[in-house]
């Protein structure tokens, strides 16, 4: 009957609500949540993007495999060539297969012979690159078996590169789910201390409401309401900021890619695009903040009134 009186009970011109609604500490927990959500949605999109390149670099070398052409004394490497593409065209699922030319196989040494090197007087292996119509279908037992008939043949399917990329991409998204827990871990502790030093601030005004009789859950709820706010606030300034912060670097991105160590940046996080999917996920991070502020205020407070009753 109290609360109901307490919540119905029109206010006067100017009068204060229960729990303030601007003070210090207010603020200050606006902004700690403010920068939580930033943090936690900016690695949320991390691991978005990350996800999404894995996935699609798995994609890529699945669809691939190359033939190794090892020199051989008494063999015609050129001859070797055409009959790998030709077994490799007639099996299933093949699209399509193209042996590299003596100047593409020595580009791909200069990364570790270094440029200006004349390789002509030396033999060097040859590849042929395979591209696959299905991964699934495609019958890459049967061409193994076939290229036993050229020597120094052998079938690289590239399934140790998608091991070790699966896997490198596994530990990034464990890595930033880890970073998440501790964000919203640190974010707990500071709305527990900002939540129990509104609570001791307020004592004179909790001491009122507890001598006309309110009780611990209607107190409760008042401060629930007001951490509800900030915790909205935060969550949507953090989250559009963190929007903001993908685009810009989308852009910047975009524009660093013709570089060298942007075309690296842009391997792993692509184009930095977060997709509709993405932004969903980020967009999220506002209601998550919100309630874990709610929640964790509320429990905090029937605690601490529990421990002062």
């Amino acid at each position: 009957m109290i609360e109901r009186i307490l919540r119905l009970w029109p206010a006067r011109k100017g009068a204060a609500p229960i729990v303030p609604e601007k003070s210090v500490a207010g603020r200050t927990l606006l902004l700690l949540i403010t920068i939580m959500s930033f943090l936690s949605a900016v690695t949320l999109g991390g691991v978005v993007l990350v996800q999404k390149s894995a996935i699609a670099w798995s994609a890529d070398v699945g669809r691939e495999v190359t033939i190794q052409i090892r020199p051989v004394e008494g063999e015609v490497m050129e001859s070797n060539l055409r009959t790998a593409v030709s077994l490799a065209e007639s099996t299933p699922g093949v699209a399509s297969a193209r042996a590299l030319t003596i100047e593409e196989s020595q580009q791909l040494l200069e990364p570790w012979l270094g440029t200006g090197l004349d390789l002509t007087a030396i033999e060097i292996p040859r590849l042929v690159v395979v591209q696959l119509a299905d991964p699934v279908d495609a019958d890459i037992e049967g061409l193994g078996r076939n290229l036993a008939a050229v020597k120094g043949a052998s079938l690289d399917t590239h399934a140790a590169w998608r091991q070790q990329l699966n896997t490198m991409a596994g530990t990034i998204v464990l890595s930033g789910l880890l970073v998440l827990i501790l964000i919203g871990a640190a974010t707990v502790l500071a709305i527990v201390f900002a939540t129990r030093g509104a609570m001791a601030s307020n004592r004179e005004i909790v001491d009122v409401l507890h001598y006309i009789g309110a009780s611990n859950r209607f107190i409760a709820g008042e401060f629930q309401g007001r951490f509800l706010s900030i915790g909205l606030q935060g969550g949507l300034l953090g989250t559009v900021a963190a929007l903001l912060f993908f685009a810009l670097i989308g852009t910047a991105a975009g524009n660093m890619l013709s570089s060298e160590a942007g075309a690296q940046v842009g391997v792993l996080f692509g184009r930095f695009a977060l997709g509709l999917d993405g932004i969903i996920g980020i967009l999220a991070v506002v209601p998550v903040i919100a309630a874990l502020t709610a929640i964790t205020s509320r429990v905090t407070v029937r605690r601490y009134l529990a421990q002062t009753s």
